[in-house]
């Protein structure tokens, strides 16, 4: 079976469809979205594709306290595009796109821009989910609609302490 996302998608174990027209892709910086795409990759038979940033993210540059650490910089330029390590080669073959982030002010944390700015996602339905110790996904999911209103944002989930009965539950609303 071919892999897709030729430089990065790591295919699910379960309900692995012939031509997966569905893909997961999540940036995690701490591991806590990493789990809820993983869970949701393997529900829904999709293809898993992490947006990793070309640089990784060390603690001290996640330390949104410090305002010269590299996250608060990035979030507070609205222009930047922090590297990806690589991009999915084959994302004309999915219709839907699961895009998962950890909150980061507000909003989703700048590389998600590096991500849909290197992809070709006009038309297709992206549908976010993020995790957040006290933000909501809505006020993300307006500012990305804002931004590319060219692709369909139906509403997303905050998956925060994913587990599977949460996440069905929220596929079946």
């Amino acid at each position: 079976m071919a892999q897709a996302c030729k430089s990065g998608a790591k295919k699910q174990a379960e309900a692995q469809p012939a031509e997966p027209k569905t893909l997961v892709a999540y940036f995690s910086a701490i591991g806590i979205t990493q789990n809820a795409a993983t869970i949701l990759a393997g529900i829904v038979g999709a293809d898993l594709f992490e947006i990793e940033p070309q640089t990784p993210y060390t603690a001290a540059d996640l330390d949104w306290t410090n305002k010269q650490s590299r996250s608060s910089l990035e979030m507070n330029d609205p222009s930047s595009r922090p590297a990806i390590a690589q991009t999915c080669d084959d994302i004309a073959r999915y219709d839907t796109i699961y895009l998962g982030y950890p909150i980061w002010w507000y909003v989703a944390p700048t590389i998600i821009n590096t991500f849909i700015e290197a992809h070709q996602l006009q038309g297709k339905t992206v549908i976010c989910f993020a995790t957040s110790g006290s933000s909501p996904i809505g006020p993300t999911v307006k500012a990305l609609r804002k931004t590319y209103p060219d692709i369909q944002w139906p509403d997303g989930a905050l998956l925060n302490g994913a587990t599977d009965e949460a996440i069905r539950k929220w596929l079946k609303r």
